[in-house]
């Protein structure tokens, strides 16, 4: 039986500063300026290792920029890599009604502070904060630079009994 462990979470972005200072607004932190283990930083393109590529499914030569962000320390760490013009493919960010990882989900003990703060701050959000069945958690759900989803959410477990 496999032992796993949390790692990372990886966000494709379109323009590497952009998401960077979006997650900054989220309390998020650079951890490392590049991603050593694939060859890519965070100020110039380079092209990703050979290995890693094909490990990825990448093309060879593929080029990129990324950098490894922390919230708090903790796991999982995400992974902002921006890949270049050549390699990138255009697509659409995906809805919560869609198949696959449709957003990530980040806990707050103040939502309705935090919306406020991060609202003022140019963050789009879907809707204000909204109260989920029988009171137990309150919910927003907020855009990356990109449009990837990011949900907040404050729970309240002693109303979960």
């Amino acid at each position: 039986m496999a032992r796993l462990s949390w790692g990372h979470i990886n966000v494709n972005v379109t323009r590497l500063e952009d998401s960077v200072a979006f997650y900054e607004l989220l309390g998020f932190t650079v951890l490392m300026p590049g991603i050593p283990y694939l060859k890519l930083n965070q100020t110039k393109p380079e092209i990703l290792n050979p290995e890693a590529a094909a490990a990825l499914n990448l093309p060879l030569e593929t080029r990129g920029r990324a950098c490894i962000m922390q919230l708090n320390r903790g796991f999982p760490k995400l992974d902002l890599t921006e890949w270049g013009a050549a390699e990138r493919e255009t697509a659409t960010a995906l809805h919560n009604q869609d198949t696959g990882i449709v957003r990530m989900c980040l806990a707050s003990e103040n939502l309705e502070k935090d919306y406020r703060e991060l609202l003022a701050a140019g963050v789009r959000f879907l809707s204000e904060p909204k109260q989920t069945e029988e009171g137990k958690a309150d919910i927003a759900i907020c855009q990356d630079p990109d449009g990837s989803l990011i949900e907040i959410i404050q729970i309240y477990p002693e109303k979960w009994v």
